[in-house]
């Protein structure tokens, strides 16, 4: 008898369990076989988001580089404007999957903009494979800029909010 005695890696927990740990371990590919079946699993790597942090930290000393006689002019008015621009950190998605703002279609959304939120506090779900996790805080702040739309699909490492952490 060729009956199995165990989970199967095609069991749906089996393979959110697979998600996580690829997830905790930053594994981009997995691939198990189990006689003549096999399942792959693929994950997003987030490379975008180094990319667009670079190029603001490179400008601002390349301005000041190139114009070092009016320097006294220079960093006063540059300065005003960084002031608004607070250092936000990011409630990234933990999985691939689909967005929902709130519990259901007619509730209100868990958080929105100028939300405060701790870490614990349920701030969306991610469905995958018709499995809805609830996605806490991990941080403590206000809710400065939500970065995805209800209903939308999200990838592995997406930023789904921005927190001001100082508000």
């Amino acid at each position: 008898m060729a009956e199995e005695s165990g989970p199967s890696p095609f069991d749906v927990r089996t393979v959110r369990d697979l998600v996580g740990l690829m997830s905790r371990h930053d594994l981009a590919e997995l691939e198990l076989a189990d006689g003549d079946r096999s399942i792959k699993l693929k994950r997003a790597v987030p490379a975008p988001l180094a990319v667009t942090a670079i190029p603001a930290v490179a400008a601002a000393p390349v301005a000041m580089a190139h114009h070092p006689a009016p320097a006294p002019l220079a960093p006063a008015p540059a300065a005003e404007p960084a002031k608004p621009a607070k250092p936000l950190l990011e409630i990234k998605s933990p999985t691939p999957g689909t967005y929902y703002a709130s519990p259901k279609p007619t509730d209100p959304a868990f958080v929105q903009v100028g939300s405060k939120v701790n870490p614990g506090t349920i701030v969306c779900i991610i469905e995958a494979m018709k499995i809805f996790n609830e996605i806490p805080a991990d941080l403590t702040g206000t809710i400065a800029e939500v970065c995805v739309e209800n209903k939308q699909p999200v990838e592995y490492g997406q930023v789904l909010f921005r927190v001001d952490p100082s508000a």
